[in-house]
């Protein structure tokens, strides 16, 4: 399968913003040393780094659906274009996808599964095999980790893939429970976020998933309109015109007045440059 270039592997390093934490993960500690040719350790360290990294810095939205003229592809140089070089976020086939090649590209092993999400609407998990996609991760030490950087409110760090118990995280309490015909149910203080094949797939095996997604009348993700990223204290999100922002003090929402407002809103909450307000169909 194609792989990042390492001037792809630099900008997307830039794109994360962690430059000058690298200083601390890279073999010559010199911050100034990052260039096309970094050698980043694929260590723990690393994971955690670039995993928290990505998850506060790249938005989840579907803009991309609503947006005309926009197509979402899971071919790599769209996936660089999209995130890197416009940094735009997306979901999960787009932002585990590109992440998992960042990871390999850095040494580490990367297994890339299937997943049901769980919907507390109808208190089932969906029928769809490939509703969800998330990233088993190998670093150097042989350490297995469950990465995922796609699937909106999760982990801000890595969890630990054969670990049974609570894992506690800034994020939440997650537990990874196995189920009785080998499937993992991976829940979030006690409630069921999605159910993963632990057999590997490769990225083009969910593009009939990333199909649904995009043009099913059905989809969360045609009947919405989502960007959402976690803040310091909390989370800000933007349903179409609707801005909710979660921190100490409790839930705020508020309806923006105006094209403007919107595309500001964008621009100074998500990092995200729109000519147009994207609006469901």
């Amino acid at each position: 399968m194609p792989e990042l270039s390492a001037d792809q592997v630099t900008a997307y390093l830039d794109r994360i913003g962690v430059r000058d934490a690298l200083k601390d993960v890279l073999k010559d500690a010199s911050k100034d040393a990052l260039k096309p040719d970094v050698d980043l350790k694929p260590d723990v360290d690393t994971l955690r780094l670039l995993h928290r990294a990505h998850v506060l810095t790249v938005p989840f939205e579907n803009l991309s659906v609503h947006l005309p003229g926009e197509e979402i592809s899971l071919e790599l140089p769209a996936l660089v274009d999209k995130i890197v070089t416009r940094r735009r976020g997306g979901f999960c086939y787009e932002l585990n996808g590109l992440f998992a090649a960042l990871l390999e590209a850095i040494g580490f092993g990367v297994d890339r599964m299937a997943a049901r999400t769980y919907s507390a609407e109808r208190g089932a998990f969906t029928n769809s095999p490939l509703d969800h996609l998330a990233l088993r991760v190998t670093d150097a030490a042989g350490g297995v980790w469950l990465a995922d950087v796609g699937f909106g409110r999760h982990s801000e760090l890595p969890l630990r893939y054969t670990e049974r118990g609570a894992q506690h995280d800034p994020f939440g309490t997650f537990q990874l429970v196995e189920t009785a015909d080998g499937l993992l149910d991976v829940q979030l203080n006690d409630s069921p976020q999605y159910r993963v094949d632990p057999r590997a797939m490769a990225l083009a095996d969910f593009e009939m998933g990333r199909w649904w997604q995009v043009t099913s009348p059905a989809s969360i993700f045609r009947r919405n309109l989502m960007c959402s990223l976690p803040t310091p204290d909390g989370r800000v999100t933007l349903n179409g015109r609707r801005l909710i922002t979660a921190d100490a003090d409790g839930r705020h929402e508020k309806v923006l007045k105006g094209d403007a407002a919107v595309l500001a809103a964008y621009r100074e909450l998500f990092g995200i440059e729109l000519a147009t307000v994207p609006t469901i169909a």
